[in-house]
């Protein structure tokens, strides 16, 4: 039986991207592998994506000591009792998936790290024809994306639909319900996007024109420009009025008040990615019914963050994802999910912090950031 410990060919320490404190971050030479538990695998990092996410946290509540960073791909070097005794990963196995970094409750678990320490059943295995910086791109999208549809829009369609492809035919038109995506190009965007196309409901987004063939060649069926005083208008138009779902990956005042706009009369669910602002919602608080998502509660455990977005542990949302997951695994082994558009950015550990700076101070449209750091 394997042991609690990561096999011999894995180091004790390596080299990982630790918080310093608020907004500051540093590369350690001599950071802990992460501890194997039971139902975990090591994977040797080969590639990671940078999450708006990797900004927001630590500026806001960073935990010292602790390795940061979110989405990775590599090769799995160790797996723990439970995850060996399943048989669905192997060591040598590509896979890619994403972590709750920079977690006060699990400091030596990280994204941005040599080796990762990650749920077993939370990974996805890269298919042969997708490179490591493509697949790096899959983790956070595909976690936030099928919690938001799935679990809080509860959009008419199951993830069996999602497993049969009822909507296979990219550039065909299905006969679902509508769902509005806002922020289309996103990653999340993308993400949501083809699963919707692919689950035989009818995506319609919000985006820049320059990224209208994007997200049509993801499946949307209609893309309005966010910018447009009539985009809430042209929505309800192509829609009859009947939207009643809308998955905001923005999430700020304006994009709240294009989704809620954009409902039919008839109302219906708002996600969002973010708190939203209630001023906002307050306007059909009796039609529409909002939820905001915090993807981190996938992994099942207490999210220890400050304020608004601590979450107590929610083993139910654990067992969506592995659901989640082997769903967009059948997927993935059809050929039947793309990667979303990755910019491979030069340099390894210290240009990772370098990206981070950069997404603190911009929006990224059509493409992530991905480091090849091994």
């Amino acid at each position: 039986m394997p042991s609690a410990d990561p096999i011999r060919s894995v180091p004790k320490t390596q080299t990982a991207i630790v918080a310093e404190g608020l907004g500051r971050v540093s590369v350690k030479h001599d950071a802990p592998v992460p501890f194997l538990g039971p139902d975990m695998a090591i994977v040797r990092t080969v590639a990671v994506a940078i999450n708006p996410t990797d900004a927001k946290m630590l500026d806001y509540s960073a935990t010292a000591g602790a390795i940061h960073g979110n989405d990775f791909a590599g090769t799995v070097v160790a797996l723990g009792e439970d995850a060996l005794s399943s048989g669905r990963l192997s060591i040598g196995d590509r896979v890619c998936g994403f972590v709750h970094g920079a977690n006060k409750l699990r400091p030596d678990v990280g994204g941005f790290a040599q080796y990762v320490g990650a749920t077993a059943d939370l990974l996805l295995k890269i298919p042969d024809n997708m490179t490591f910086e493509e697949a790096a791109s899959l983790g956070v999208g595909v976690g936030t994306a099928t919690m938001a549809l799935w679990l809080h829009l509860q959009i008419p369609a199951s993830l069996d639909d999602l497993r049969t492809a009822r909507g296979n035919n990219p550039h065909g038109q299905n006969t679902g319900a509508f769902v509005l995506v806002a922020g289309g190009s996103t990653a999340t965007g993308t993400r949501a996007i083809q699963l919707l196309k692919r689950a035989g409901l009818r995506p319609v987004t919000t985006c820049s024109p320059s990224n209208f063939d994007l997200v049509r060649r993801f499946g949307a069926e209609y893309a309005v420009d966010y910018h447009s005083p009539t985009a809430a208008a042209d929505l309800r138009a192509y829609t009859n009025n009947e939207l009643a779902y809308a998955l905001d990956c923005i999430t700020d005042a304006e994009t709240t008040k294009l989704c809620y706009d954009a409902i039919g009369r008839a109302g219906g669910r708002y996600c969002a990615l973010e708190p939203f602002r209630e001023t906002v919602t307050q306007a059909r608080a009796l039609t529409v019914q909002p939820s905001w998502l915090m993807t981190l509660t996938i992994f099942g455990r207490k999210v220890a963050i400050d304020g608004e977005y601590g979450r107590d542990a929610t083993p139910e949302h654990r067992k969506f994802g592995v659901e989640a997951y082997e769903a967009v695994q059948d997927l993935l082994d059809e050929g039947l999910i793309d990667a979303h558009p990755v910019k491979v950015m030069p340099g390894g550990w210290e240009e990772v912090i370098r990206s981070i700076d950069i997404i603190r101070s911009q929006g990224l449209s059509g493409y992530k950031m991905v480091h090849r750091v091994a």
